[in-house]
């Protein structure tokens, strides 16, 4: 009988694609936290233009008339 030969090969390459997946797992959550800083940073932006648009859409808000629909309900009974 021949003795067996003992090979590393499947160890070695198992321990390289584990050191490829966390270096890409660690690549990817760098970038993503990069990303949600500059989103939060945009979103905290706010120029008087956007102001002046959120309160004249107020201001139309309370100027509609809504119980236009109630009344002709009302009226009909």
């Amino acid at each position: 009988m021949e003795p067996e030969k003992k090979s590393n090969g499947a160890l070695i390459g198992l321990i390289i694609i584990i050191i490829i997946l966390i270096v890409g797992g660690l690549y990817m959550w760098q970038k993503n936290k990069n990303v949600v800083n500059e989103t939060n940073t945009q979103a905290e932006t706010v120029t008087p233009e956007d102001s002046a648009e959120l309160d004249t859409l107020n201001q139309e808000l309370d100027t509609t008339d809504i119980d236009v629909g109630a009344n002709a309900i009302n009226s009909i009974q």
